[in-house]
């Protein structure tokens, strides 16, 4: 049995809790670092917030009019982080990339374009020149939302206290943990277990209901067929844990949304006020996806299935 030297036990517990507890562990007055999760690449190097605060969710002025009784005074604003401000939104971090000492490579627009470019391939270059791109692997970590204000996906970015060493984690596990976190903490405060998984170019990918949220997940070495499934796409979608162990996880029903798939299903949730969107990079949206699929291959022909849905499990 191999073991791990103390060092790296404590770095892997102290990483796992700042994923698992991002909006408890990110705390004012202390020293970070970003870091792309892809790659490893520092993104921010060492900062210190004087205020992290949580922000309201996206439909909010559409409710701040249906509680007043007079025209919303919010109407034209727009949330913005001052100088050393982190704002954490339910999927994204906002940061004032004013005295960033370090700011990744973002594409800048081009200053002419061809005469014969559909309005529709414009809306795109233009949201491709707002992405924010790791310089080292190319991978997109968000978007430039102003002149000043730069957002972070939590999916993209490691978030790491200056003083303590850093360590990695498997892409799968981490996209994982961060999205089944968002599906619990959403479903706990707002009693929502619907959900539309949307990439920044707007199009839905994924409609995910949340069924169980306290399930001891058990993979077995072996040939099972969770083993072998994994072992196909190498190291990046393997259990941490090597062939066995043991996870929290979530139990959730979903429906590939992908080439028009499920097309009436997702126009109706879409509409749906009881169905929550979430937001990711589409690139992360399509890994989750597969990771979903994985999930399913894993299970006994008898449990993939319920009704017309697909059953899988998020480790958390």
């Amino acid at each position: 049995v191999k073991t791990l030297p103390n060092l790296e036990v404590y770095c892997l517990l102290l990483f796992l809790e700042l994923v698992y507890n991002l909006r408890e562990s990110l705390k004012p007055q202390k020293n970070y670092i970003f870091y792309c999760q892809s790659c490893g690449g520092v993104i921010v190097k060492e900062r210190k917030f004087l205020r992290v605060l949580p922000l309201p969710s996206e439909n909010w002025s559409a409710l701040v009019e249906e509680w007043c009784c007079h025209p919303n005074p919010f109407a034209r604003s727009i949330i913005h982080p001052q100088r050393d401000d982190c704002f954490l939104g339910e999927t994204f971090l906002l940061l004032n990339s004013r005295n960033e000492s370090y700011v990744p490579e973002s594409p800048k627009c081009s200053s002419e374009t061809e005469h014969h470019t559909s309005q529709n391939d414009s809306t795109l270059k233009s949201k491709e020149n707002t992405r924010v791109i790791c310089e080292r692997c190319k991978t997109t970590l968000g978007e430039t939302v102003s002149s000043d204000t730069v957002k972070y996906y939590v999916t993209e970015v490691i978030i790491w206290p200056a003083e303590e060493c850093f360590s990695t984690i498997p892409r799968s596990q981490f996209i994982q943990s961060m999205v089944a976190q968002c599906l619990v903490e959403l479903s706990s405060a707002k009693s929502t277990f619907r959900f539309t998984i949307k990439g920044d170019d707007g199009r839905i990918y994924i409609l995910i209901w949340l069924l169980n949220s306290d399930t001891l997940l058990v993979e077995s070495s072996g040939s099972s067929t969770s083993h072998s499934v994994f072992t196909l796409f190498g190291d990046n979608f393997m259990p941490s844990c090597g062939p066995s162990g043991m996870w929290n996880a979530v139990k959730v029903l979903y429906q590939p949304c992908i080439k028009n798939r499920n097309k009436d299903l997702a126009d109706a949730w879409e509409s749906d006020f009881g169905v929550h969107p979430l937001k990711f990079p589409s690139e992360t949206c399509l890994e989750l996806l597969l990771m979903l699929g994985l999930s399913t291959a894993s299970l006994p022909p008898s449990l993939q299935r319920m009704n017309s849905f697909q059953v899988a499990f998020l480790k958390l």
